[in-house]
């Protein structure tokens, strides 16, 4: 394959993707709607455009396009932006054409996700989803990635997943809307395990012995059991914030991806007590926010740069 591609949002996530395809050799084209954002790639060497038509005119055929945009619509009445970038009037899916491949990279939700891919086939273009792991970092230096799809059109992009991904980083799971779905639990295992952390820091904050949290993490993290990129991170946010954390807020915010869980799990009469009251959790913490809110908060902020200052 020709080490061509299109990367669609240069946020946080997409620029560092594109940055890394970059280093990697490969011929990257942006856009996105921030003229700031396509200032700064540009800056460094991407090649950008003012318009999606530009942008996929610009591309050799099959044209191989990647979407990093929400999912989340601003209300219930609007269309998701994924779903304005695909299929809006003058859209990506107008311009694209047979034999072209559309990747969504973002955190959809693998219901939807089946939908838009079925749409995509309408028009005779190919469609994968990928669940992207590891934070704006791993986008630059490599992350976690799983895939869904097809196994043909899998397997002829999997050099783009290898360079996007960590020595054996990367995984295919047959179907459409696989990665998705299993990025989804991935994220709702995620709440319970920050939850269980928020908890037992809260825990010993509490405590008599008036304990060192940093020592803690650092002891927490060289060989016990619950070692972690979770608890590594806590102990970077205590180094930079202090231990009191009062620059983060103790209302937790959250991207969806908890409550997907839970409500996949129940349709599939699945118990996730845990991950649904790690969910819950953030919910109250909008009227009850507190300590255990500001770890989380810290972490968030530290694996993903979802920075949420005091309120």
């Amino acid at each position: 394959m020709k080490k061509e591609i299109a990367i669609i949002g240069l946020g946080k996530m997409g620029g560092n993707i594109a940055r890394r395809l970059k280093d990697k050799k490969w011929k990257v084209r942006g856009y996105d709607v921030s003229k700031e954002l396509r200032g700064e790639l540009a800056s460094e060497g991407v090649k950008t455009f003012d318009t999606l038509r530009e942008l996929v005119e610009s591309l050799p055929r099959p044209r191989v396009v990647w979407l990093m945009v929400s999912v989340k619509a601003a209300d219930k009445k609007s269309r998701a932006p994924i779903d304005d970038v695909l299929f809006a009037k003058n859209g990506l899916i107008e311009l694209l054409e047979k034999g072209d491949v559309v990747i969504d990279g973002g955190n959809s939700y693998f219901e939807e996700t089946i939908v838009r891919a079925k749409k995509v086939a309408r028009h005779g273009v190919k469609f994968l989803d990928v669940g992207f792991s590891g934070g704006p970092a791993g986008a630059r230096n490599g992350g976690c990635l799983m895939v869904g799809g097809d196994t043909a059109t899998f397997k002829k992009f999997e050099p783009l997943f290898r360079d996007l991904s960590l020595d054996r980083g990367y995984q295919f799971f047959k179907g459409v809307g696989a990665g998705h779905f299993v990025k989804m639990v991935h994220n709702g295992i995620e709440y319970g395990m920050m939850q269980a952390i928020a908890e037992g820091f809260a825990l010993m904050k509490k405590s008599t012995y008036k304990l060192n949290l940093k020592d803690v993490a650092h002891i927490y993290n060289r060989g016990s059991v619950i070692e972690s990129r979770l608890v590594g991170w806590l102990g970077s946010a205590f180094l930079q914030h202090g231990e009191d954390l009062l620059a983060m807020s103790g209302t937790v915010g959250h991207l969806g991806e908890g409550e997907w869980t839970v409500k996949t799990a129940k349709k599939m009469n699945a118990p996730l007590k845990i991950i649904e009251e790690s969910f819950k959790f953030r919910l109250q913490s909008v009227k009850n926010p507190s300590y255990q809110g500001r770890i989380l908060s810290a972490l968030r902020e530290q694996f993903g740069g979802k920075r949420t200052k005091t309120s």
